[in-house]
């Protein structure tokens, strides 16, 4: 008989019993491992945490006052034997892989991820293991991204454009990861940054961490229009379409994201200019990462999984879909993708829907990531 697998699937999440924990679990846990602080990975309700320490100020920020252990990338956690390392991902600030040892078995579990250097997030670092638990959010040859470099001198050039032509600039983001990157690659000879309070509380948390962000200002009450209308406003996807938004009004407004390379997702969204921006790797991302980890066998979490795992069959990997509540902040497309595509794979098996109640008490004294391994 086969021995029990070191990772496996439940209607919590992903979980090692021979260590005890979880892995980004949906529901309350006693021990929860955290790969990145985006809602669809970090709940609230987990007695203890451990994520990276550059995670630390954002998931204090958005859970509230939990239990949370975080360590460096490459440090080691004993829990009951089992060695657990976190190392990079790439995909916001502070966002890791879990990699997870015993008795030489390793399993390599991903989180989100891309591949390419933003210059703000700690770089993808492929992971060798046995067993690598994969995205592949954008896993369709029909995604593929320019580099970040020809993207941004792109928006520059419409900002400068929009200015000349008496248009304010307002570029749509997710508040942690995309804005901050978006933050860093803009030309601020062309003007000042303004942003949504959303995305400056997020800026605020991240800077409280340590990181340095270029400077922002907050749009308030007092703010004057017609100076925030001279620079670029960076605002969350939630108000496209509100009062907010249009008090600005001319202008020009951008939405980032992958699924801006869908035909008619730049129409759905009410865009003017739809800009091909993820966090996500992309097709060749995806299986390059995959082939560098030497993995014996892949299991895909969320994007297309069905199509995306035949594939990688069809080329030699042994590679499974699984059904898991991942996928949320930029995995849900803005129309169906292109005729003859599969749509991604978000939905788990029926019973497995419910959420995070946030009756649970998240912060109880003692035991937990405190001092594990120690």
């Amino acid at each position: 008989m086969p021995g029990k697998p070191l990772l496996e699937f439940t209607d919590k999440g992903i979980y090692c019993a021979r260590g005890d924990f979880y892995i980004d679990p949906w529901k309350p846990v006693d021990d929860a491992v955290i790969t990145h602080a985006h809602a669809d990975h970090a709940y609230f309700g987990h007695k203890n945490y451990l994520a990276h320490h550059l995670s630390r100020e954002v998931m204090l920020h958005r859970l509230g006052d939990i239990n949370l252990r975080t360590i460096e990338y490459g440090e080691t956690v004993n829990k009951h034997g089992v060695q657990i390392s976190l190392h990079p991902a790439g995909h916001v600030i502070g966002s890791a892989q879990i990699r997870v040892e015993y008795k030489g078995e390793v399993w390599v579990v991903s989180g989100d991820y891309k591949t390419e250097d933003d210059g703000i997030s700690t770089p993808f670092e492929p992971v060798k293991c046995h067993h690598f638990i994969s995205e592949c959010t954008f896993g369709m040859p029909v995604y593929t991204w320019k580099p970040q470099s020809t993207i941004f001198a792109d928006v520059n050039n419409w900002w400068q454009s929009n200015l000349q032509n008496g248009f304010a600039t307002v570029i749509v983001g997710y508040s942690l990861g995309k804005a901050q990157r978006i933050l860093q690659n803009l030309d601020l000879n062309i003007g000042k940054v303004y942003t949504h309070g959303v995305i400056e509380n997020t800026n605020e948390a991240l800077r409280r961490n340590g990181i340095m962000l270029n400077p922002t200002e907050r749009i308030t009450f007092d703010s004057s229009k017609e100076e925030v209308r001279k620079g670029i406003i960076l605002a969350p996807p939630s108000s496209v379409g509100t009062p907010w938004m249009r008090k600005f009004a001319p202008y020009s407004f951008g939405y980032c994201s992958g699924w801006m390379s869908i035909r008619g997702a730049k129409r759905r969204r009410a865009a003017d200019r739809g800009i091909v921006l993820s966090d996500h790797a992309d097709w060749n991302g995806l299986i390059s990462a995959i082939d560098a980890t030497g993995c014996e066998s892949v299991y895909l979490t969320h994007g297309y999984t069905a199509s995306f795992s035949r594939y990688l069959n069809e080329i030699g990997f042994d590679a499974h879909e699984v059904h898991t509540l991942y996928g949320g902040e930029e995995d849900a497309p803005s129309q169906p993708p292109p005729e003859g595509e599969d749509a991604p794979s978000k939905s788990p098996p029926e019973g497995e829907t419910s959420l995070v109640s946030r009756s649970v008490n998240a912060s109880p004294s003692g035991g937990g990531w405190v001092g594990a391994g120690i």
